[in-house]
């Protein structure tokens, strides 16, 4: 009998070390593609130095140090105009990423489970559709002869259209709430796991201590959730610099350029349009390395506050 136990630890040994195998390589695609598009464009950031010329080896540019780090906060830059845009919309968009939670606690609280999936369905359809389409539906609906414009002249409440896309004082709040509507099924997805993963047995002490539906809700599905948020919202502190391009792109015109010019489409103008290639590798570089040390600097808060961090 002993002999058998003895001769079954080697085998054991041998499968364990054969799936490891097995998940190694499943992971290398995966490592490839982090290595060749996250880690090897870091080589690009040698052109922000130089007095970049496209066809000449990086080897034979003129070396320039930091002047065009110093370019970006001379006066006419429109840089530090950008970083007003960028923040205002990321902090915009910090403090209404609860509504994904929200709305997740809300469609736990849907008995008819038929109904929910609909539900949620319905609501992630936005996530998966370009901001092209959706600038296409926007103008349909809210350009000076869009359906609402048209809709209340014919019910008389205003004479004159008013077209909130190119209205520069509501830009910010305006492409804040077509983000809430574009994320918001697709946000409560990972807060509805998050409640999958809630003990069962903490429901079946409230029902036993007299707890409703909002009560359970608040005192359990809640704080099961927070984790997650606590995790996402350290995310989007890291991210402030980064809002993405394409929405911002595609909804910009001349009216609202000044509030739209986020740091990803300014270094678009400089480096593609404006030809710009050093001065706009110096504003991503900057980018990068202030968003390193906001994740950082947010992480320690978390940690301080709540005992838990992701770093």
């Amino acid at each position: 009998m002993n002999l058998d136990k003895s001769l079954s630890v080697p085998r054991v040994h041998k499968k364990i070390t054969k799936n490891r195998v097995y998940l190694f390589l499943l992971a290398v695609p995966f490592i490839v593609w982090i290595f060749v598009f996250c880690y090897l464009p870091i080589f690009g950031w040698s052109f922000a130095f130089v007095d970049y010329i496209p066809g000449v080896s990086i080897f034979k540019q003129a070396f320039v140090g930091f002047k065009y780090f110093a370019q970006m906060f001379m006066p006419g830059s429109n840089f530090l105009q950008s970083m007003r845009d960028t923040l205002v919309l990321s902090f915009l968009g910090l403090i209404t990423s609860f509504f994904p939670l929200i709305f997740a606690l809300l469609l736990a609280e849907v008995k008819n489970r038929k109904m929910s999936r609909v539900i949620q369905t319905v609501s992630s359809i936005p996530n998966f559709i370009s901001w092209i389409l959706v600038f296409s539906f926007a103008f349909a609906f809210f350009s000076n002869g869009g359906v609402i414009n048209t809709l209340l002249i014919n019910l008389g409440i205003i004479k004159t259209p008013t077209s909130i896309l190119s209205n520069s004082s509501a830009a910010w709040y305006f492409q804040t709430a077509l983000g809430i509507w574009k994320g918001l099924g697709w946000g409560a997805i990972l807060y509805i796991a998050a409640l999958a993963g809630v003990d069962q047995q903490l429901y079946e002490a409230a029902d036993i201590d007299g707890a409703g539906r909002f009560k359970k809700a608040i005192h359990v599905s809640l704080p099961g959730m927070m984790p997650t948020y606590a995790v996402l919202l350290l995310l989007g502190i890291s991210n402030m610099l980064s809002n993405g391009f394409d929405q911002y792109f595609v909804f910009g015109n001349p009216m609202v350029a000044d509030r739209l010019r986020v740091l990803d489409v300014f270094v678009y103008q400089q480096g593609i349009a404006g030809t710009r290639y050093s001065f706009s590798v110096a504003v991503g570089i900057f980018k990068s390395v202030v968003s390193i040390l906001l994740l950082f600097t947010a992480n320690r808060a978390m940690k301080k506050i709540t005992g838990q961090s992701i770093i």
